[in-house]
């Protein structure tokens, strides 16, 4: 299975906290845990917002990815030597939990599990090791230049189906990006819910050549009809960092951690 997890920042203040708990705490506690069931984990970092990108739920930090070998939610993988370091101000730092959240050490897979009223959930959603369709874009290779990719999952409203919100999905949704030329690639897989109670339904991601284009294809998309069950006035015609949640990010993977991780070392 493959895993993504979108790690948003709630401030900047924050920004260079959350960097050095990832990198100096988790990413050497996460290897020591998993390295002999992953086969890759890495962090994409984020691309800057682009302008109107906060009503997509667009987050700031990172993506983090994982490539898993057996199913880590599974009851045998319960006992673990050691428990993680993941503090509340992480959850905090994160958008997962609000400022005056009560100063606790949770265990890895409760915190990734967080959802409190009023901050955004934590979505670690996971999905087929390969993406389940190909939409749009088939046969682009690297030569036809580098990729600025929209990669979000969606949760349609509650009381809504995943069946009825899919029916939007491919009758609205699809056909409009198909004919928008902004978008070169389009693939999505449904998100394998049972694993972990993820919040989110599906993830769809969709290249464009910068956030010019995504842009001028976001004006373009305004005119696809509205889903009875709208949550938003306008398109995506959901609840942003609740509903829809995603990340713009480059091609290349920002940090191959099983490889490369050396530990923390800063800049003299």
């Amino acid at each position: 299975m493959r895993s993504l997890i979108y790690v948003d920042v709630a401030k900047e203040q924050y920004r260079v906290k959350l960097n050095h708990w990832l990198y100096a705490v988790h990413v050497p506690e996460s290897i020591s845990k998993f390295r002999p069931y992953v086969s890759q984990y890495a962090f994409y970092n984020a691309l800057p917002v682009p302008p109107l990108g906060e009503q997509f739920g667009t987050v700031r930090m990172q993506l983090t990815e994982h490539y898993w070998q057996v199913n880590p939610m599974d009851v045998s993988m319960a006992v673990n030597v050691f428990t993680e370091t993941f503090p509340t101000e992480v959850l905090i730092w994160q958008g997962n939990m609000p400022e005056n959240a009560i100063a606790l050490n949770y265990e890895g897979d409760e915190a990734r599990s967080a959802k409190v009223e009023n901050c955004n959930p934590f979505v670690f959603a996971f999905l087929p090791i390969s993406w389940e369709e190909d939409l749009k874009g088939a046969g682009r290779t690297m030569a036809d230049g580098p990729n600025y990719r929209w990669n979000f999952a969606l949760h349609y409203p509650d009381g809504v189906s995943v069946e009825t919100g899919d029916q939007w999905f491919y009758e609205k949704f699809v056909p409009a990006f198909l004919e928008i030329p902004e978008a070169t690639r389009m693939v999505t897989s449904k998100i394998i819910k049972e694993i972990n109670d993820c919040p989110m339904d599906r993830v769809v991601e969709i290249w464009f050549e910068g956030p010019d284009q995504w842009s001028a294809a976001m004006e373009k998309a305004k005119s696809i009809e509205p889903p009875e069950w709208a949550q938003e006035e306008t398109f995506p015609y959901l609840k942003p960092y609740q509903n829809i949640m995603g990340v713009f990010v480059a091609d290349n993977i920002s940090s191959d951690n099983l490889n490369n991780h050396r530990g923390y070392i800063t800049m003299r």
